[in-house]
């Protein structure tokens, strides 16, 4: 099938593209890398009467480094956030995350800030955002605003932006001290959508106790999801006092509304998804006390 009839904007600036968005409101949608839209767009599971590509915005094109946090523009490639040494130094979570997404091709077109607008629930990078507590920009005609990422993903492919706002960067916090992280996925094929997976980050103090940690779980709910009762179980506890597949009960304890489909029946990905948390709990916490 091909898509529908639809006009195409292709604007230079942020300033241009939220100029479009506020003129066509809900008809309009933003293009970034296409990854996603494009095939939806190609069998008719959605259309909109004009399509805003901001592939040509280079001001969203960038990673910097600012106080304790790494800015990346919702511009910026996979393939680029995976290849930075900024990135993989001061967030080895994102850097770890890329090789799971789709194949070279997909990570060379599709962007960081496409990626999570999507709110894909197995999307790595919504996960990692979760994980680690990030904070998204956005910019609309009535100026810019910063959202937490536990705000910005409120169902299946949708989230808090409203339609005359543009992702434009995406800060995630530098974790500092002995830290570890890891991510871990099941899938059928490399560079298929994961059946379930998580993303691990954990610090530890002298004594190997637990600082402060984040979960995040792809596959197992309606948008990307938080193990929160195993953050909050594991604070202040010595690692050598949890074990693994605790943790990973403790993850599935708080999900409610696990996915049931072709690749797998709710239980199954409840499994999957606690045997995930578990290894990448132990790879965090090997990496965390060896620092």
């Amino acid at each position: 099938m091909k898509a529908a009839e639809f006009a195409y904007h292709r604007p230079d600036t942020v300033a241009d593209a939220v100029s479009l968005l506020d003129e066509y409101g809900d008809d309009a949608k933003i293009l970034a890398g296409g990854q996603s839209l494009v095939p939806m767009l190609a069998m008719r599971l959605t259309h909109f009467e004009n399509l805003v590509d901001i592939s040509r915005v280079e001001e969203l094109k960038n990673i910097e480094l600012r106080a304790d946090s790494v800015w990346i523009g919702a511009g910026t490639p996979h393939a680029l956030v995976g290849m930075d040494d900024e990135v993989a130094e001061s967030v080895p979570l994102l850097t770890l995350s890329t090789p799971h997404i789709g194949h070279f091709q997909i990570r060379t077109r599709g962007t960081l800030g496409g990626a999570i607008a999507h709110a894909d629930p197995a999307a790595e990078y919504a996960a990692v955002a979760l994980t680690l507590d990030a904070t998204i920009e956005a910019v609309s005609p009535r100026g810019s605003r910063q959202i937490p990422a536990a705000d910005f993903f409120t169902g299946l492919w949708e989230t808090a932006l409203a339609s005359d706002e543009i992702l434009t960067a995406v800060a995630f916090p530098v974790w500092s001290g002995r830290c570890g992280s890891s991510v871990q996925e099941f899938a059928r094929r490399h560079g298929d959508f994961a059946i379930a997976g998580a993303t691990v980050a954990v610090e530890l103090d002298d004594q190997d106790r637990v600082v402060r940690c984040g979960i995040g779980l792809l596959g197992l709910g309606s948008t990307p999801e938080r193990g929160t009762p195993a953050e909050e179980a594991v604070v202040g506890r010595s690692v050598t006092d949890i074990t693994a597949e605790e943790l990973g009960r403790l993850a599935m304890s708080g999900l409610h509304d696990v996915p049931a489909d072709l690749q797998g029946s709710a239980a199954y990905r409840t499994r999957v998804g606690a045997t995930m948390v578990a290894r990448a709990w132990t790879e965090a916490t090997t990496e965390a006390r060896n620092a």
